[in-house]
């Protein structure tokens, strides 16, 4: 926790109110998110209980599994929520714009501009806390694998229709919302917990209805009594006023009335399943406003400068997610291969950095916790001297002289970056610092002065001026290439198994037998060319078998395969 992280909680405990964090907001917000509150069955975490979903805030839909032990009413409630989610998130798919972009020509090798495909928007998809973000994975993958009646026949459990397309939008959304800044699903409580500092602890700040009283406490109540009363206070049957947001369920409720109520729906008692969707309901209904009433604070905040940038990096990849249907691509893997999953933490490590970046250049207050921390510094212009490089061709790189009440993290040849007025960024060298005067520092300007022999206008600082500069880059370079798939060397596993040379792998049998050969892991019979076995035949002596890779263990039984 940051120095100005722990102040702002003491002054939210010591005022009884959560205190900003930021003065703008980090996170796009669509003006028709998908809400999706989640419940799920106590000690059965595959297992959904019931959600309230929709787009209208007055009108949610309500879906319930009143025996969920039931194979078929679970997937009934599969296709029902395919039915309410899938169009919000296929809604954006033909509303695109044109962008072009530089692609390797494979014929000549060089670089040609084309134009491709951008959808305009990506539908947003909002739950309640963290662990709702983690149903949606699970969902996710439960469901990506299912097999249709059409697809596979013999099966004696098929999917509805499209239950497995939702699994792989789920995946991809849940995917997503691992990259730093994306906005595709959210998380309510990681939202406010980013914009406002309560004065409780951060495990505390899971609650959604305890966060939102410390943000937005009732007349009359400070947070810290408003958040103690929606995580304790019971009504007369000692049932909690403020149920948890879920996925979880209050075990006072499971035991004393969902639980009667589910054995009364099995025993056929008229009018148990009705009983169930309201006891369902009456958990759901709290949380659901709790996630709008969120909406509403967070939209308060005006837009941050460069969260239309991020969105559009959001919209790029559900995109391409797009057209990988389309395409009539299988699911995502269970298990990436060793290239792609270096590629996504790479992905993400540079995400962080730009959004650290770009949130401290955006908002005042986070740029604050950074000077505190030494990454940064602000002070006035005291002197601007002129100079050039040394060389052929000089260039001017001159000599400006800050007073700073910062302490920042300075040694020899350290590297500062501003923005310029126009939005262009420039970059300096730590020169020296004053030993006499100590605040004085000066640094030697090395780019965003233009090309030529003089500066260009308004490049250069002068002396008044009040600058600020950080010492991380505001646009965080990429590592090294990565090797292609088929490349991967034996120290990570070697290449996949069909990128073996020599061999075609058949899916159709390893398809029947193991879910994860729709993703490239799984293995079958390898054939020659001629479609005789390797190893057998006229030729079997001068053309050995050829060496088959080893079958994959198969995962673990884990609580999403009991979906």
């Amino acid at each position: 926790m940051s120095l100005m992280a722990a102040l702002a909680r003491m002054e939210a405990a010591a005022s009884g109110r959560a205190q900003p964090r930021t003065t703008v907001r980090h996170r796009h917000l669509a003006e028709r998110p998908l809400v999706f509150v989640p419940l799920t069955t106590a000690g059965e975490a595959g297992a959904p209980l019931g959600a309230l979903v929709g787009t209208d805030r007055e009108r949610p839909e309500l879906l319930v599994v009143p025996q969920p032990r039931d194979r078929d009413l679970r997937f009934a409630f599969l296709s029902r929520l395919a039915d309410v989610v899938l169009p919000h998130l296929e809604s954006a798919q033909d509303d695109i714009e044109f962008e072009e972009r530089k692609e390797t020509d494979p014929e000549t090798g060089k670089k040609v501009t084309v134009q491709v495909e951008l959808c305009a928007d990506a539908p947003q998809l909002i739950v309640p806390n963290g662990p709702g973000a983690d149903f949606v994975r699970l969902l996710g993958r439960s469901m990506r694998f299912r097999r249709t009646a059409e697809e596979d026949p013999d099966n004696p459990y098929p999917a509805p229709p499209r239950v497995p397309l939702l699994g792989r939008w789920l995946t991809q959304y849940g995917e997503r919302a691992r990259v730093p800044g994306s906005s595709l699903l959210l998380s309510m409580t990681e939202l406010l917990t980013r914009h406002w500092a309560t004065g409780q602890s951060a495990l505390e700040d899971q609650h959604l209805g305890a966060l939102l009283a410390w943000i937005d406490p009732p007349e009359g109540l400070s947070g810290a009594e408003a958040a103690l009363r929606a995580e304790v206070e019971r009504d007369t049957a000692g049932q909690l006023v403020c149920p948890p947001a879920g996925p979880a369920t209050d075990p006072a409720f499971d035991n004393r009335l969902l639980a009667p109520a589910v054995e009364r729906y099995d025993a056929g008692v008229p009018g148990a399943e009705d009983e169930v969707r309201e006891l369902i309901a009456s958990q759901l209904r709290p949380a659901w406003d709790a996630v709008w009433h969120g909406i509403d604070l967070l939209r308060t905040l005006p837009e941050g400068g460069h969260v239309a940038e991020r969105f559009k990096r959001d919209r790029w990849s559900y995109t391409a997610h797009r057209d990988r249907v389309r395409g009539g691509e299988p699911p995502q893997p269970r298990r990436d291969d060793a290239v792609t999953a270096a590629a996504k933490l790479a992905q993400r490590e540079r995400e962080q950095a730009r959004l650290e970046a770009q949130e401290a250049v955006d908002d005042p207050l986070v740029m604050a916790e950074r000077r505190f921390a030494g990454e940064a510094f602000a002070g006035e212009v005291t002197a601007v001297e002129m100079a050039y490089s040394e060389g052929k061709r000089q260039m001017p790189r001159p000599l400006v002289t800050l007073r700073t009440d910062d302490r920042p993290h300075l040694a020899a040849g350290a590297k500062a970056h501003r923005i310029l007025a126009e939005g262009a960024r420039q970059s300096a060298e730590f020169a020296g610092e004053d030993e006499h005067e100590p605040g004085l520092v000066t640094l030697r300007l090395t780019s965003g002065m233009g090309r030529g022999k003089e500066p260009a206008p308004g490049t250069v600082p002068e002396k008044g001026d009040r600058l600020c500069w950080t010492l991380f880059e505001h646009s965080p370079r990429g590592g090294p290439e990565l090797p292609e798939v088929e490349d991967t060397p034996w120290t990570h596993g070697g290449p996949p198994a069909e990128t073996v040379p020599g061999t075609a792998t058949t899916t159709a049998t390893a398809t029947a037998a193991h879910p994860a050969a729709d993703t490239g892991t799984g293995t079958a019979a390898d054939t020659t060319a001629t479609g005789t076995s390797a190893g057998t035949g006229p030729d079997a002596a001068t053309n050995p078998p050829a060496v088959q890779p080893p079958l994959p263990a198969p995962d673990p039984i884990t609580s999403e395969d009991l979906l």
